[in-house]
């Protein structure tokens, strides 16, 4: 570490994403050159990570009665115990709009 930065000299700070396309003067790049604000990416090919709808945390199980995802035995048991109406705006928030019975 003594070489990386020898004594008396200052360490590099680091920059915001706004103060480095400020310094990079972006608006003078021709329009179809790729640069950090206008590249454009392909959707990815990979699936998308399920998410457990209670905790945030990656879901491998969903709930059948309820089509809820879960990441483990104990957010089961919660999702289970939940009033129909809760389920219904988890769902809601999911963008997963099923009309439980």
């Amino acid at each position: 570490m003594n070489e990386k930065y020898p004594k008396g000299q200052p360490r590099g700070r680091w920059k915001h994403l706004k103060q480095i396309i400020q310094a990079e003067n972006y608006q003078n790049y021709p329009p179809d050159e790729p640069n950090y604000v206008n590249i454009e990416s392909p959707p990815s090919m990979h699936p998308c990570k399920r998410i457990c709808d209670i905790t945030g945390y990656e879901a491998p199980y969903y709930d059948p009665r309820t089509n809820l995802r879960y990441a483990n035995a104990e957010i089961f048991k919660q999702i289970r115990s939940l009033p129909n109406e809760h389920v219904q705006r988890y769902l809601a928030l999911r963008n997963a709009a099923v009309v439980l019975k």
